[in-house]
């Protein structure tokens, strides 16, 4: 049997984690072992969240990112499903909606409700040994599962656990793996915090290596992020959001943003706390935020690869990155 164990990962967490900003909560699931090296990771956060969305890599494998657009009817979302096994693995989403709807949470419809859970994979195929074992329904109702089983403010797993246990960088020749991290703004908003959880499956590798790199064709890649702020936000804010976040994805890797990247960022924004903007100034907080999201991104990225240990399987070894755990 495949294994679900997290000891590959730690729950250390020396910038903070997502799970900092009130209301996020993380659950992650995988199967290790048996051919298999993948897996799920769900951001789940409170009722009323809004939610959007920016691609910008040439390669995405996403599901419901159209729905998360500002001028479309719905503006809340439900949870966000980050999942292994490229396009197949957005199967995983139809487990996080189960387990929605199962909880009641959905957009309200007559006869009951449709829960809105975009999604996003990267590509791990065949890492584990097998090209045919890849996330399902099931593992994503687990994930899900797992996240509701979390205690608000719980520390996040991270390294080879959830959609990072498969993942990898330089184009397939080092691991990969999730991180996470958190901040806070300043002044009159020091109650706001922002988030961020990555799963790091890069052609690229980090900037402050300085190492060439290999040959882009050795794999497909994407690097997918949520980031969260418990500030109040309209949906084209948090699409914005989202758009500054990439730059903090920009300086962790070289080359980002490719053809065959799937790099995706997700904004959940819980509208818990007003952003105080000082008189004359309005946008001067949002602005604020949204720096703090690229660099919560800069260092959620980094924390992925630097905790993920190498794995052998029988496709082949993925040694950790110089410095990782």
């Amino acid at each position: 049997m495949p294994s679900t164990s997290q000891a590959d990962a730690t729950n250390t967490h020396s910038h903070g984690a997502i799970t900092d900003v009130p209301g996020i909560r993380v659950g992650q699931a995988q199967r290790v072992g048996g051919g298999w090296l993948t897996g799920v990771s769900v951001a789940l956060p409170p009722p009323g969240t809004i939610g959007a969305v920016d691609v910008r890599g040439g390669g995405p494998g996403t599901h419901e990112t159209d729905a998360l657009d500002p001028s479309t009817l719905v503006s809340t979302v439900d949870a966000v499903a980050l999942v292994g096994g490229s396009a197949y693995g957005l199967a995983a989403a139809h487990g996080v909606q189960q387990w929605c709807e199962e909880n009641g949470r959905g957009f309200p419809v007559p006869g009951g409700v449709v829960p809105i859970v975009p999604a996003a994979a990267i590509f791990d195929l065949g890492r584990g040994g097998d090209f045919s074992l890849r996330p399902d329904a099931a593992l994503g109702y687990e994930a899900a599962r797992a996240a509701a089983s979390q205690t608000e403010g719980a520390g996040v797993d991270r390294g080879n656990v959830g959609a990072g246990t498969g993942a990898a960088i330089g184009a397939g020749t080092y691991k990969g793996g999730v991180g996470t991290a958190s901040a806070r703004l300043g002044g009159a908003n020091a109650h706001i915090a922002v988030g961020a959880l990555a799963v790091v499956n890069a052609a690229g590798v980090p900037w402050l290596a300085g190492a060439s790199l290999p040959p882009s064709s050795a794999g497909l890649n994407t690097t997918l992020v949520v980031v969260a702020t418990n500030a109040t936000l309209s949906v084209a804010q948090a699409k914005r959001t989202a758009t500054a976040a990439h730059a903090g994805m920009a300086r962790a890797l070289n080359p980002v943003h490719t053809l065959a990247d799937g790099d995706t960022i997700f904004t959940l924004a819980t509208n818990a706390e007003e952003l105080q903007a000082p008189a004359g100034m309005p946008v001067a907080a949002l602005i604020e935020l949204q720096s703090a999201a690229a660099e919560v991104v800069r260092l959620a990225i980094l924390d992925g690869i630097a905790q993920a240990p190498g794995v052998t399987t029988p496709a082949g070894e993925l040694p950790g990155w110089p410095g990782s755990v």
